[in-house]
């Protein structure tokens, strides 16, 4: 077993974990060129290889530079955890990376974004099994936990998420590049919109405080909203898109037709 932290050069020579079966895809370019920026910003992210094979990885920043919408002052943020081999502890090993480094660099502990209705973000379970506890509780059954040090504030969410969503009645996604598959989720929606005469807009989330003063849920890096309603904030079907908006149209054209 190997643990190798990725910089600019090994990301050049080896690339990302997810996606990695298509590096000619414009989902892998952009995530590639993501990490690159963030690499400046102080973001960590570590592959584990077992016998040479890449078998997972962990994702990590400083929360004021992370992609969840999380106030978590001189907290580390986990993105994403994901490993292929399960049963050898090798999702604990990572975490353990993480939290080294935090304290290392003098924070108050580790935040990670969960929701067990997706496969998009880590699992819980690995968390709390690590001496992490859930603190915080958002719309659309995200979960906040963390691993505390020391005494200090508890990290937590916004509390607006309604507003957030209700302010977009046109079809909007609010999107940035953190995960390769944002371009798939994209293409997937504009195609399900076309199909039905809707047009789309995007917002490119490209700071954090767009992403603080934008973002309709916590995950932050891919919302689909339409007539103040979220839609998703993960990949779907081009048929489950189309059928979404279906549906939500009608709705409304029936509460109209109320009115």
């Amino acid at each position: 077993m190997e643990i190798i932290e990725l910089n600019h050069e090994i990301l050049q020579g080896t690339g990302s974990y997810c996606l990695r079966s298509k590096p000619k895809s414009q989902g892998y370019i952009n995530k590639n060129k993501w990490l690159n920026d963030q690499f400046e910003e102080g973001l960590k992210y570590v592959k584990l290889l077992e016998n040479g094979k890449q078998v997972g990885f962990i994702e990590y920043t400083a929360s004021e530079s992370s992609s969840r919408v999380v106030y978590a002052e001189n907290y580390l943020i986990i993105h994403c955890l994901w490993v292929s081999v399960t049963g050898k502890g090798y999702g604990t090993k990572l975490i353990d990376k993480c939290l080294e480094d935090a304290r290392n660099m003098g924070k108050h502990g580790v935040v990670v974004l969960t929701n067990s209705e997706t496969s998009w973000t880590p699992s819980k379970e690995i968390f709390l099994k690590n001496n992490f506890l859930m603190i915080d509780q958002a719309p659309y059954n995200f979960e906040l936990l963390v691993h505390k040090f020391h005494e200090a504030p508890d990290p937590y969410f916004p509390t607006d998420w309604d507003e957030r969503v209700e302010r977009f009645e046109q079809l909007t996604i609010i999107r940035s590049f953190q995960c390769p598959y944002v371009d798939i989720a994209t293409s997937n929606f504009l195609e399900a919109a076309s199909q039905l005469g809707i047009q789309a807009n995007i917002i490119e989330i490209n700071n954090r405080d767009e992403l603080m003063r934008l973002s309709p849920t916590p995950y932050g890096i891919f919302s689909a909203v339409f007539k103040g309603e979220l839609i998703t904030f993960h990949r779907l079907t081009v048929h489950s898109v189309r059928k979404k908006l279906k549906l939500l149209i009608d709705k409304h054209l029936v509460s109209n037709q109320r009115g």
